[in-house]
C-alpha cells in the first residue's frame, strides 16, 4: 500500500484528496496536516466522513515523514520548502499550489509575487496533465499538479492545435466555474445572497491561470500561442464549462478536426468526446475524474468552438492529482478514480 500524506488536508482541496484517497484500493491515507485544526479529527470538520475518515490533523513534519507521497493543497508560496524537504528524503511530491507550475520565474514573479527559491527544482518538476504530458511525469519526483481553468482550456484546444487546424492568435476561453474554485476562505462575492441567482465575470484579462494555460498550449503547438481568458462565477458548488472559440485555418474541415480530436484521445480513459450534437454539461462530469468535450462549427465565420466540462474539484484539483500518483507509483492511472456522476 502506498502511504499518503496530505499538507492543507481541510481545504476543499485536501479534503476531496482525503475522499478519494480513502477509497484507492492501493493506497492509504497515512498522514494529514491542518495549521487550524491540528488535534482534530478530519471528521470533525467535515460531518459526512465520520467513521469513514476519522484521521487526525498532525504537524507537516508528521506527514512528510509517514508518508511515501505528499499531496500538497497549500496557497502559492507555501510549498517550495516542503517540497525541498520531500526531495531529500526521497519522497513523491505533488503540489495542488501554483508553486511549480510556471517554468519561467519572471512569469511567477508577474503573477504571484514569488521567486524560485530552489531553481534546481523547478527544473526537475514535472507539469502533471497526463493526457498532453504523460511521458514527462513518470519516474519524476514532483508534480505540479494543473488548477481547473488549466485543465479544461488546454484539454478542450490540444488536438485542435497540434494539427495545425486553428490559428494560433484570437484564441478565446470563456469559462464558468463553481464556487468551490475560490477555497473554502469567505469573500463578499462567496456569500449566498451574493453569489445565489448570479453570474459575473471576474479577474477578466488578469487571471493568474492566463500564463500556465498559454504555456501548455505553447508546448503543444510548438507556436507563440496567445489566449482571451474570462472567467464567470458560478452559483454552483462543482465544475468548470470551459467555452472555447478558435478561428479554423484556410482548408480545415470539421471532419477532419474531429478525426484529430478521436485520434488524439484514443485510448484515454478519462477523455470522453461526445457525440455530434451534443454538448458538454458540467451535471454530467460531477464527482468525477472525467473531462467530456464536444466539438461545434460555425461555417458563418469559419469559428471552431470546443467545450469542455470537469469537476473542478476532481478533474481539476484532487481527481488528477490522484492520478498523478497512480502514475509515478507505476499504478493504473483510473485506480481509485472509475466513480462516474450520478444521473440526476
Amino acid at each position: 500500500m502506498i502511504k499518503a500524506g496530505i499538507v492543507g488536508a481541510t481545504g476543499y482541496a485536501g479534503a476531496e484528496l482525503a475522499r478519494l484517497l480513502s477509497q484507492h484500493p492501493q493506497a492509504e491515507l497515512a498522514a494529514a496536516s491542518s495549521v487550524s485544526f491540528t488535534g482534530q479529527r478530519l471528521s470533525e470538520i467535515y460531518p459526512a466522513y465520520y467513521q469513514l475518515c476519522d484521521i487526525v490533523c498532525g504537524t507537516q513534519e508528521e506527514a512528510v515523514e509517514k508518508s511515501d507521497v505528499v499531496f500538497a493543497a497549500l496557497p502559492h508560496g507555501l510549498s517550495q520548502e516542503l517540497a525541498a524537504e520531500c526531495f531529500e528524503q526521497g519522497k513523491a511530491f505533488i503540489d495542488l499550489g501554483a508553486d511549480f507550475r510556471l517554468k519561467n520565474e519572471e512569469d511567477y514573479q508577474k503573477w504571484y509575487n514569488g521567486t524560485f527559491a530552489h531553481p534546481e527544482l523547478h527544473g526537475q518538476a514535472a507539469y502533471g496533465l497526463p493526457e498532453l504530458f504523460r511521458d514527462e511525469i513518470r519516474g519524476k519526483k514532483i508534480v505540479a499538479n494543473p488548477g481547473c481553468f488549466t485543465t479544461a482550456v488546454p484539454l478542450a484546444l490540444a488536438p485542435a492545435l497540434a494539427g495545425g487546424f486553428i490559428e494560433y492568435k484570437g484564441i478565446v476561453a470563456d469559462c464558468k466555474t463553481g464556487v468551490t474554485g475560490a477555497g473554502r476562505g469567505l469573500t463578499q462575492n462567496t456569500h449566498f445572497a451574493e453569489l445565489n441567482e448570479s453570474c459575473s465575470a471576474y479577474k477578466v484579462a488578469s487571471h493568474r491561470h492566463n500564463p500556465e494555460m498559454e504555456q501548455s498550449l505553447r508546448r503543444i503547438s510548438g507556436k507563440d500561442v496567445t489566449v482571451t481568458f474570462v472567467p464567470h462565477l458560478l452559483p454552483v458548488n462543482r465544475g468548470i464549462l470551459a467555452t472555447c472559440y478558435a478561428r479554423l485555418k484556410d482548408g480545415a474541415t470539421p471532419d477532419e478536426v474531429r478525426a484529430a480530436y478521436e485520434k488524439k484521445y484514443a485510448g484515454e480513459y478519462f477523455i470522453r468526446l461526445l457525440p455530434e450534437g451534443k454538448a458538454a454539461d458540467i451535471r454530467n462530469v460531477r464527482l468525477s475524474n472525467f473531462c467530456d468535450i464536444s466539438l461545434h462549427f460555425d461555417p458563418h465565420d469559419s469559428m471552431l468552438i470546443a467545450i469542455s466540462a470537469i469537476d473542478n474539484m476532481v478533474k481539476g484539483a484532487a481527481g488528477q492529482a490522484v492520478q498523478n500518483m497512480n502514475l509515478l507509483f507505476g499504478l493504473d492511472e483510473k485506480t481509485g478514480l472509475t466513480a462516474i456522476s450520478p444521473a440526476f
